[in-house]
């Protein structure tokens, strides 16, 4: 049975963890039996995934021979572009069978929900709790990925372009399984210390569990109304705040602290930006409430903390309604979604590591036209895997990838005043929000929200979580493929 289950192909596989995975949230019936009605909803969408790719493991072929002059990035792209496409197919069905969302507003939530954005047509207040822990736990399983669960389980010559593809770009360890067990690990050992502080400060077991999931994740979903800023306590927004950071903080790193390794830590100039950022926009943001809403110094930085926080690890946890925001604070909010979390974590965004290196190559720069010619210079940066060469492939790929994500930015802000109607900072703010899979709202996101608004949301959030070029790639290879059929197809005939 193993030696079927492991030779496969990689669709049937992830068709069957993705089955598996939407049959999850029925374990919180016995807590909440009213939530019973519901169970159909998830078995009907879980077990067809399950059947589907059991019926693939079993008699699919591993590769297609009329696709072998692919490459093997594009083999990837196809195949991480199937698996969240699958697994938003099946998230999203349990909404519309129950009746609690349209078709569209289902895809919004379960796309949402996988790419860890945080963004929500639902009315939380009156959402049955089953509903609430499956946003959730797509949060918590979209951090990690249907690939780096997949290699936890099964690995094939493929796993490691797949792992890459989906943007995982260090191994923690030798072996690419006991790398994605080692993240999964730490991972859920970080849920379990979220849960425990929660409950200690007066939250519910259930919303200790749905916040702590969703922090980590940098994912945003709430199970009140008004987010994290309902609760009104200091210690609750501490440890939210942890939790945001550990789930912005990439995994290598994390790997570093638990071996308390703390001076190769503190070397890491991911580590060093991220907090000189919060240094500078926090005092920014605290000092534009402070004079524009009439706070209290104190109130203004627990605010600014907590918010700026959210929006640079794009977690989209709020303590308060943006509406009456100042454009200051408004603006700096906008800069830490664009610029994100850290490279190789669960966030989103351009990420920290890409726009660090941005300014070193300004600085460089700068300083090539103040030096003599002859000058050379050998710059670098530490990653946790150590001291780094910066070198011109380096700079080509990060420029390039920022250049693009400014692109689609761009082009989405503009498509969201055309759909929603609204003014262009509201418009940059929510789509900053979705391509960084952030989950803040200034308030066009909502169950009266529009299809079209929807569709380009999701375009966004999607082009976010898998990192821009994945799509591109996915998408010029279908095309590709098809082109190539219909030329067949038109020589037979």
């Amino acid at each position: 049975m193993t030696r079927k289950f492991s030779s496969c192909n990689n669709y049937g596989k992830l068709m069957l963890l993705i089955g598996l995975l939407a049959a999850v949230p029925i374990v919180i019936v016995p807590f909440y039996p009213e939530d019973t009605v519901h169970i159909f909803s998830f078995m009907c969408p879980s077990f067809f995934s399950i059947l589907v790719g059991s019926i693939i493991c079993l008699v699919g072929k591993k590769e297609d021979s009329e696709f072998e002059w692919w490459s093997s990035v594009q083999h990837s792209s196809i195949t991480v572009l199937f698996a969240w496409s699958w697994g938003v197919l099946i998230g999203a069905f349990p909404f519309v069978i129950s009746g609690q969302l349209t078709f569209v507003q289902a895809l919004f939530e379960s796309v949402s929900g996988w790419t860890t954005t945080g963004l929500s047509v639902m009315d939380v207040s009156a959402t049955p709790h089953i509903f609430l822990f499956h946003r959730s736990f797509m949060q918590f399983c979209g951090g990690l990925g249907f690939v780096m669960m997949m290699i936890m389980l099964v690995q094939d010559k493929q796993s490691m372009n797949l792992y890459n593809a989906e943007g995982h770009p260090d191994k923690l360890m030798p072996n690419l399984k006991k790398t994605a067990r080692t993240i999964c690990l730490m991972y859920n050992g970080f849920l379990f210390t979220g849960i425990v502080a929660y409950v200690i400060v007066g939250m519910s077991l259930f919303d200790a569990v749905n916040h702590t999931m969703c922090a980590l994740s940098t994912g945003g979903f709430s199970t009140r109304l008004n987010s994290i800023g309902e609760y009104n306590s200091l210690a609750i927004n501490i440890i939210t705040i942890i939790l945001m950071l550990i789930g912005t903080t990439n995994f290598a790193i994390l790997s570093l602290l638990t071996r308390r390794k703390w001076r190769q830590v503190i070397k890491v100039s991911e580590v060093r930006f991220m907090f000189l950022l919060l240094l500078v926009f926090v005092p920014i943001t605290a000092l534009s409430l402070i004079s524009g809403m009439n706070m209290g110094i104190a109130e203004g930085f627990r605010h600014s903390l907590f918010d700026v926080s959210s929006a640079l690890s794009t977690t989209g946890y709020s303590s308060m309604s943006y509406i009456s925001w100042p454009p200051l604070a408004i603006g700096m909010l906008i800069l830490a979604m664009l610029i994100g979390g850290g490279i190789g974590s669960t966030a989103g965004g351009i990420k920290m590591s890409r726009v660090y290196l941005m300014f070193r190559f300004i600085l460089q720069n700068i300083r090539k036209r103040l030096l003599p010619p002859r000058n050379v210079e050998a710059p670098y940066y530490y990653r946790a895997q150590g001291k780094t060469k910066i070198d011109s492939s380096l700079a080509m790929d990060t420029i390039g990838f920022v250049a693009s994500y400014l692109c689609v930015f761009i082009i989405g802000t503009l498509l969201l005043t055309v759909t929603s109607g609204c003014s262009l900072t509201e418009a940059m703010f929510e789509f900053a929000s979705a391509l960084g899979t952030v989950g803040l709202s200034i308030g066009l996101t909502s169950p009266d929200t529009g299809a079209a608004t929807l569709v380009v949301e999701m375009v966004g959030m999607i082009f976010g979580r898998l990192e821009i070029f994945i799509v591109f790639i996915g998408a010029y290879s279908i095309f590709s493929a098809l082109k190539r059929k219909l030329y067949r197809i038109r020589n037979l005939n």
